[in-house]
């Protein structure tokens, strides 16, 4: 994963998001149900209806970062509330990439054996 310069924030939006969104509607939503400045250099994540893909909005200071990821297996661990947002450490954010679950540390699936 790539180092976040210090004090950045990390946020997910709890609830579910429209995955066609892009860079405008994701900074949007961050606007718009966050209250948030999605311009500011914090990290934004957003999780799909089916649990297994989800993107992250990152402004760098030169430009919007959108990046996202699908679980071949398992799921992202997702808060319970429908909305607002949550606020996650790094070790979290890089466990939630990962598909364990960062609340109680454990793989929502089995990794597959690497040949």
């Amino acid at each position: 994963m790539m180092g976040l310069p210090a004090g950045t924030r990390i946020w997910i939006a709890a609830g579910v998001t429209d995955m066609r969104c892009g860079f405008q509607g994701l900074a949007a939503k961050v606007q718009t149900a966050l209250e948030e400045n999605p311009f500011e250099g914090h990290v934004f994540v957003f999780r799909g209806r089916r649990g297994d893909t989800l993107k992250i909005l990152w402004a760098t200071g030169d430009g919007l970062c959108l990046l996202a990821k699908r679980l071949e297996h398992g799921h992202f661990v997702w808060p319970q509330a429908d909305s607002g947002k949550i606020h996650l450490t790094q070790a979290q954010l890089s466990m939630l990439l990962e598909g364990i679950d960062w609340k109680q540390p454990r793989r929502t699936s089995k990794p597959l054996s690497m040949l």
